[in-house]
């Protein structure tokens, strides 16, 4: 997959392989321009709801192999989600 590819490379998930996790995770489509346009907005305005948001999480564990923030699966908006998970990630390396 391109996102992962891109992930691995930049050590970070992006607004487009979150995009597909919520595809793949929870069944919730959503443009990923549309997801950076208003990453300001709660997960709810997507249809993403907290056990998809624990879905995408689980997920991320797995393809990391390490625990993210017990606060991860409490973010609201892709960009809380985001800013949580990444700075986690890069504290990780």
């Amino acid at each position: 997959m391109t996102e992962q590819t891109t992930t691995s490379l930049t050590g970070q998930v992006s607004v487009e392989e979150l995009a597909a996790l919520m595809r793949q995770t929870a069944g919730v489509a959503v443009d990923p321009g549309d997801l950076a346009a208003r990453a300001d907005s709660e997960f709810a305005a997507f249809d993403l709801d907290s056990l998809g948001l624990l879905g995408i999480v689980g997920e991320l564990e797995k393809r990391y192999g390490r625990n993210l923030p017990e606060n991860a699966e409490q973010c609201k908006t892709p960009r809380e989600f985001l800013d949580c998970v990444n700075t986690s990630l890069t504290a990780g390396v």
